[in-house]
């Protein structure tokens, strides 16, 4: 999906490839990155040094992208390539003039579903 000059699918390459100069070219200077899950609000520089700082080599998979105006909403998984580690991520791009300016996401873990639920035998795999 582009819009407005973003490449969806480019952006999460580069987040996989851990590229800093191509990551910081998607962002305003002064955007935001908030991680709500754990309750962690990024610089832009803070943002690209957690990401290109994390071990392991990664992929990224979008499932799913919507726009909402000067939102991009995507859920993407995002996994180690050795498949050793496994996430989920929902995020929230408000953008202005093709650029993040600020940045929502909400990371999970994936596996398997908590005990009670296994005991109470419901649901079932995706």
């Amino acid at each position: 999906m582009e819009t407005r000059g973003f490449d969806i699918e480019r952006y999460w390459q580069d987040i996989a490839s851990q590229d800093r100069k191509a990551l910081a070219a998607w962002f305003w200077e002064s955007a935001r990155i908030n991680w709500h899950c754990t309750n962690e609000s990024f610089s832009v520089q803070e943002f690209l040094q957690a990401n290109c700082e994390y071990p392991g080599e990664w992929v990224c998979q979008i499932e799913r992208a919507e726009e909402l105006g000067d939102t991009l909403v995507t859920a993407t998984r995002v996994y180690a390539r050795d498949k050793s580690l496994s996430f989920h991520a929902v995020s929230f791009f408000k953008m202005q003039n093709g650029k993040i300016l600020q940045l929502d996401e909400y990371w999970g873990d994936d596996g398997p579903p908590p005990l009670w639920r296994q005991e109470m035998q419901i649901g079932r795999g995706l």
